[in-house]
């Protein structure tokens, strides 16, 4: 773990979310499917989402938690849908991995160690790899 904490909300990742594209560490350019809502939203679930946690959480609820870091992705059975007054909100407690979030058109979005956003779309999968980059 890293000696110091990086701030939970980072303002230039929440900048290119809502540009609509982020660059994973392979090189390969993944969509945001919706830009990120409020950020009040995200505050209030990364409260509810302890260290080393990758939480989904609609409506204020945790829907599901995931620590394992894989190769290949974690099927999301519930396949939790998120709309624009209803987002699904990903909270990456993680200090030094970043989760790959797979939604159902095959979009692929990276969360940054630390990070917490809403999305909207269908999720269909969780990776959490031990990168600490996207």
């Amino acid at each position: 773990m890293k000696a110091s904490r990086k701030p939970l909300r980072r303002v230039a990742w929440a900048a290119a979310a809502a540009t609509g594209i982020l660059a994973a560490s392979a090189g390969t350019a993944v969509a945001v499917p919706a830009a990120p809502t409020t950020a009040a939203a995200p505050a209030r679930a990364a409260a509810s989402c302890a260290y080393p946690y990758v939480c989904l959480f609609k409506d204020g609820v945790r829907i599901g938690q995931f620590q394992d870091v894989t190769s290949g992705f974690q099927s999301l059975p519930s396949k939790p849908t998120g709309t624009a007054s209803s987002p699904i909100t990903v909270t990456n407690t993680r200090h030094d991995d970043v989760a790959y979030i797979r939604f159902n058109t095959g979009t692929t979005v990276c969360l940054p160690p630390e990070y917490s956003t809403n999305f909207t779309g269908t999720l269909t999968g969780i990776r959490i790899s031990s990168s600490a980059t996207c």
